[in-house]
């Protein structure tokens, strides 16, 4: 009468048949933004605008750009700007890799002198110092090789020994590798000096702890900003006309302009070449990233009952009194106080 008149059944409830159960993953529905939506459609509608209405302006001179996009002075010009970028930035990483181990120093001397670097070449606008570079054959008409103030052994024309490209090359490596030194030095501080003491107690020297276990772990650190620093360079390399150097990609698209008194569209040449060098570069810079940062953030195994998403709950068994369950939960009640006073189970196998 009792049971039939709190409206609950006789029977028990039967979740499962251990007495426990996982209740269903809560499906979660993403929150909606319609207002991003229209500020999406918005976006492309002025960009495909705009593309049309470039398309039909004639001061874009398309005609002139279809022409010279290709041209073999302009393929040479962009085969220059490559090998500014490149030596520049080797002679850059190599001194900069020097000079952060300057800084790092514990003399005194050592660590002043790369610090009046940097400050000199951070401190200065590139510009400024490619101008003194193109200067540097006024200021140094010969290069003299010998004993201090004494007469020289051999001298040598500075116009004959460095030509004008190899200038532009030193101005950009040395105002370069200023930034490079910091890039390099955070990247060695970034590694756990356990690292370094470990490395000692296993009897390796300072050159060996640097090259097989700092350098390697702070190349995660140092390859972001470093693929920034080339691409950097790269369009850096159009400020050469001030040494003067205008066989790059800049000051010869310039040239031509001058020429055909059209300077929008040889603009355009040397922008898609420019668009096109660091779409590589950045394509290259990935894979440089995802190769030094391995077995750093990978996911980890999901273990059970943690699921994202997914809330577990334990549900009991409703029993009634005299039911077949209650039985059961009595039988196990006493097979758990056997168990109690029997730790290792020996009369229970």
């Amino acid at each position: 009468m009792a049971a039939s008149g709190s409206n609950r059944s006789a029977t028990p409830v039967m979740v499962s048949p251990n007495g426990a159960d996982q209740a269903e993953a809560i499906q979660a529905i993403r929150l909606r933004h319609p207002w991003r939506n229209v500020v999406a459609v918005i976006l492309m509608a002025m960009l495909v605008l705009f593309v049309l209405d470039a398309a039909q302006r004639d001061a874009y001179g398309w005609d002139n750009f279809a022409k010279y996009i290709f041209d073999q002075r302009i393929s040479q010009a962009a085969g220059y700007t490559l090998l500014l970028t490149v030596y520049s930035m080797i002679i850059a990483i190599i001194l900069g890799v020097t000079l952060a181990v300057m800084r790092l120093s514990d003399n005194p001397v050592v660590k002043g002198i790369a610090w009046l670097y940097l400050w000199v070449f951070r401190g200065t606008p590139v510009y400024v110092q490619l101008v003194f570079w193109g200067l540097f054959a006024t200021i140094y008409s010969t290069i003299d090789i010998g004993i201090p103030f004494t007469e020289p052994w051999l001298s040598l024309e500075t116009n004959d020994l460095i030509s004008v490209f190899w200038l532009a090359v030193i101005g950009l490596a040395l105002n370069e590798s200023a930034y490079m030194a910091e890039i390099v030095r955070a990247g060695i501080l970034s590694v756990d000096k356990g690292q370094d003491e470990a490395a000692t107690a296993l009897g390796m020297s300072w050159i060996q702890t640097m090259t097989r276990v700092v350098i390697p772990q702070a190349m995660r650190i140092i390859i972001p900003p470093t693929g920034n620093e080339v691409i950097s360079m790269l369009k850096t390399t159009s400020l050469v006309t001030a040494i003067p150097f205008s066989l790059e990609l800049y000051g010869r698209s310039r040239d031509i302009s001058v020429v055909i008194f059209d300077p929008i569209p040889l603009l355009l040449v040397a922008s898609a070449w420019y668009l096109l060098f660091t779409s590589i570069l950045m394509v290259g810079q990935y894979f440089l990233e995802k190769r030094f940062s391995r077995g750093v953030g990978q996911a980890r195994p999901d273990k059970t009952g943690t699921e994202t998403g997914a809330i577990t709950l334990k549900t009991g068994v409703i029993t009634t009194p005299g039911s077949a369950a209650a039985a059961a939960g009595e039988a196990g009640s006493d097979a758990s106080a056997d168990l109690s006073t029997d730790p290792e189970g020996k009369e229970h196998q």
